[in-house]
């Protein structure tokens, strides 16, 4: 290319998406002369889901701004907690790579749609638009497609971290114990005579409050694992608030 040449740089919690060569603060950059920012940025490897303010000479401006020669561009990282476009409430999707992060937000009572199968990338974001929420992933790729709704990095491979940086980014309203961790259903308390043919002969001896999903009617129990489960509860609320109590 030989158009403009801006000056950028990226903050720090952008760094893990550009070369090594761009983490040093500000470096020059040759640009087209017709591409967008929105197209600079992504092109050295930003998802534009990760962005907050794009600075030019210490002025915002929008994504669709075609940078001029001299011009000093600073990239800003998102501000936590971060708001999502408004017409709809705060929910989320994730990709098929996700699938303990979406249970842990369900325990939580927060509404994670997660796709267990491959279904692709333009299907995912189409399912994000269509159903306006937030798409989760690790896949860059993924988070660059316009027809999203809204999209988030998820930056850690650790299910606890992710959860972690997820409530952190989005401070979604906590309902623990309401939602179904297997199909993303509401859960209701159900009677015990009710969902008895669903039990084992132990469970029905040493259990005798239930809850039951209204979508695909599983049933819960506080049984073996409760405690485990109860730990990240507890963890969660203690840190990004909400109500543990069962």
């Amino acid at each position: 290319m030989n158009g403009p040449e801006i000056h950028i740089s990226f903050a720090p919690a952008l760094h893990l998406f550009v070369p090594a060569e761009r983490r040093a603060g500000r470096t020059p950059l040759t640009t087209d002369g017709t591409s967008s920012l929105g197209h600079v940025v992504e092109s050295l490897g930003v998802p534009l889901t990760e962005t907050g303010r794009l600075l030019v000479d210490g002025r915002p401006v929008d994504t669709s701004h075609i940078p001029a020669e001299g011009e000093t561009v600073e990239v800003e990282d998102v501000v936590r907690p971060q708001t999502v476009p408004p017409g709809a409430p705060l929910r989320f999707l994730l990709d098929v790579h996700l699938g303990t992060l979406a249970r842990r937000l369900r325990l939580l009572g927060v509404d994670a749609a997660y796709e267990s199968e491959d279904i692709g990338d333009p299907a995912l974001a189409a399912l994000s638009a269509r159903e306006r929420r937030v798409m989760l992933s690790r896949d860059r790729g993924l988070l660059r497609r316009r027809e999203l709704w809204a999209g988030a990095y998820v930056y850690s491979d650790r299910p606890e971290d992710q959860l972690r940086d997820v409530l952190e980014r989005f401070a979604p309203p906590l309902a623990p114990w309401t939602r179904c961790t297997a199909c993303n259903g509401e859960l209701s308390d159900a009677d015990k005579d009710a969902v008895r043919e669903q039990l084992e002969q132990g469970t029905e001896k040493t259990y005798d409050v239930f809850a039951q999903c209204v979508e695909c009617g599983r049933v819960y129990w506080r049984g073996a694992h409760h405690a485990r489960l109860e730990a990240i509860v507890s963890d969660a609320v203690r840190e990004f608030g909400g109500a543990a109590a069962h």
